[in-house]
């Protein structure tokens, strides 16, 4: 039961920091302004990168530790989920990420502000990813306090 705890843990509190940044971080940051969004975002984004990886790593390896050890195979299918949050970043989102990041972006242009625009239209798929794992950790710890 504590692999699954730990498993439920680490996706609510990725669901949560990556449903706060679409839904209050990156607006805050859009309302500044493209030029202070774009300086902002590198902090931010250098954070959140350390802390949202580990969630992710932690919630899919230890949610595939619970089903290698007799726990239901939708543990390593919430795993999964979570875990997909990785590729994801740095298939799709990653190229968005290096344009923002680039020293030569002129911070005020319109590209800058449709960099961002798009950053926080990818961004929501890892949100939902991560918010699906939750939901499906959620189900299953209530289902085995049933049981």
């Amino acid at each position: 039961m504590l692999l699954e705890m730990i498993a439920t843990l680490s996706a609510g509190l990725f669901a949560g920091a990556a449903i706060y940044i679409n839904l209050v971080e990156h607006p805050a940051r859009m309302e500044c302004g493209t030029e202070l969004a774009v300086g902002e975002f590198a902090p931010s984004y250098r954070r959140a990168t350390v802390m949202q990886a580990a969630l992710s790593a932690v919630g899919f390896l230890v949610s595939a530790a619970a089903w290698l050890t007799g726990s239901s195979m939708w543990w390593l299918v919430g795993g999964t989920t979570l875990g997909a949050v990785i590729p994801f970043t740095l298939i799709v989102i990653f190229p968005t990420n290096k344009k923002l990041l680039d020293p030569s972006l002129d911070k005020g242009s319109e590209l800058a502000s449709n960099l961002l625009i798009r950053w926080g239209r990818l961004h929501t798929a890892r949100s939902a990813l991560s918010l699906i794992s939750f939901l499906i950790f959620i189900f299953l710890l209530g289902r085995k306090c049933y049981d």
